[in-house]
């Protein structure tokens, strides 16, 4: 028996208005998915409009890609759905913290595939991704903000999600959505980490921490609560 969908509420901001026509009725074919948002601008956009953002990157003649990186920053799943696929402004979205990037050109699987991977915390590349990863001649470290890299230093040190939370004076849920993030940047670079002693592996091979610093933090009295 196949298992029930996950409902979620997905928004979509776009300057064009027949792409956003568009996009509601390819979601509107899949079980589960609801459209609440829709707009042609970021603005007043916070992390929890939705459970999966679409943004176009241009919007209005703006390149809004610093509104992308701060909307992730805050825990926002974002999906940018864009013409522009030079390869340089992909790395820049995939560096910003997005969950996924799908050029229009490649049309309503991808991007319903994209979106249901983004809400589920799971990486899913499209055929432009991926064409840009493996041209990418950087390391295959990925390429982590320094919200996920603190993050995962601090929840390493043995400390509780909710002790990292107080400590960088945010929500659970957006340290967990750093966490799951960085999990699946790694996994788009093929080297998976899906328990917490793989991901401090994962960050100890990639200098991200030491093991001195970890042994330092467990002789640390706990944090006050």
């Amino acid at each position: 028996m196949a298992r029930p969908q996950v409902a979620f509420d997905v928004g979509i901001v776009d300057d064009h208005p027949v792409v956003i026509d568009g996009v509601r009725a390819w979601l509107a074919e899949e079980p589960g998915v609801r459209v609440g948002h829709t707009g042609d601008t970021t603005a007043d956009l916070c992390s929890g409009t939705a459970d999966v953002l679409i943004v176009d990157l241009n919007l209005n003649g703006r390149l809004v890609l610093p509104d992308v990186g701060a909307l992730a920053a805050a825990g926002q799943r974002v999906v940018v759905f864009s013409q522009f696929t030079d390869a340089s402004l992909v790395m820049d979205v995939l560096d910003m913290g997005a969950s996924g990037f799908v050029a229009k050109s490649e049309g309503q699987a991808h991007l319903l595939h994209a979106v249901r991977a983004a809400a589920a915390d799971r990486p899913y590349v499209p055929p432009t991704t991926a064409g840009v990863l493996v041209c990418d001649r950087s390391p295959v470290s990925p390429r982590l903000s320094q919200q996920e890299r603190t993050s995962l230093l601090w929840w390493f040190q043995s400390m509780s999600k909710a002790s990292v939370a107080r400590r960088m004076g945010v929500s659970v849920h957006t340290v967990d959505m750093y966490i799951k993030r960085a999990r699946v940047k790694y996994a788009q670079v093929g080297r998976p980490a899906p328990t917490k002693a793989d991901m401090l592996a994962r960050a100890i091979e990639d200098g991200l921490v030491t093991p001195g610093e970890v042994a330092r933090s467990t002789r640390r009295p706990p944090p006050p609560a």
